[in-house]
């Protein structure tokens, strides 16, 4: 069985024991769990929170370890949809190029001959896709909620922000890669940005419009920026 707390994946394993264990293996930081057959499922997750603290830092000892090689789409790498890690499969041959999730697996289909950049650019373009369907449906709920309207948005890639804000045209941008992120990531940049319509800056006014509308914005940001 696999559970996904926090955008963590971890393999529960039941078997015939007293105790729960938990452990990280190598080289890149797996998280597996074992459990006693009977108990609930709620048990070991109120476990595993408790210490979600230690279970980041040891995973962080490994990724600076092994640092992440560049990726090449192929088979075997691991690909994020919505904090949630799926194993890439890589089929070449196809009429047509494509993109599903199936189970835990991301099957990425290209037309042969495909080279490492036109995989990037259009697995890039299936995570603007669906980046675009949650912004449709989640920036009208904020808006409603907070009174705060923007007049258009855009997607882009972005290397250094999340999410801009012209607040003159009340444009705002969103990063193509918040489509990896776990979804409250996203409604954290949604509140984000909208808030810049009323304040410019991150001073006090801006964090009371957080706090207001979303009073665990700051462990959101933390998990958003890998913390």
């Amino acid at each position: 069985m696999k559970i996904y707390i926090s955008g963590i994946g971890m393999e529960v394993r039941r078997k015939k024991i007293k105790n729960l264990y938990l452990s990280i293996k190598p080289p890149d930081g797996r998280v597996e769990i074992s459990a006693p057959l009977s108990m609930p499922d709620k048990m070991i997750e109120d476990f595993v929170r408790g210490k979600l603290e230690w279970i980041r830092r040891k995973r962080k000892k490994y990724e600076e370890a092994c640092p992440e090689k560049e990726r090449q789409y192929e088979s075997g790498e691991i690909l994020y949809v919505w904090g949630k890690p799926y194993r890439l499969v890589y089929q070449e041959g196809g009429r047509k190029n494509s993109f599903e999730l199936c189970g835990d697996e991301g099957i990425l289909s290209m037309r042969s001959g495909s080279t490492v950049k036109q995989r990037e650019a259009y697995l890039r373009e299936q995570y603007r896709f669906m980046l675009k369907e949650e912004v449709v449906r989640l920036l009208p709920e904020w808006e409603m909620k907070t009174g705060l309207y923007c007049n258009s948005w855009r997607t882009k890639q972005m290397k250094t922000r999340w999410g801009t804000c012209n607040t003159t045209q009340k444009r705002v941008w969103f990063n193509v890669q918040l489509a990896e992120k776990p979804k409250e990531c996203l409604e954290y940049v949604i509140l984000h940005e909208l808030a810049h319509l009323k304040v410019s800056n991150h001073g006090m006014a801006f964090r009371a419009i957080m706090d207001k509308y979303m009073p665990q914005w700051q462990e959101v940001k933390k998990k958003l920026n890998g913390g």
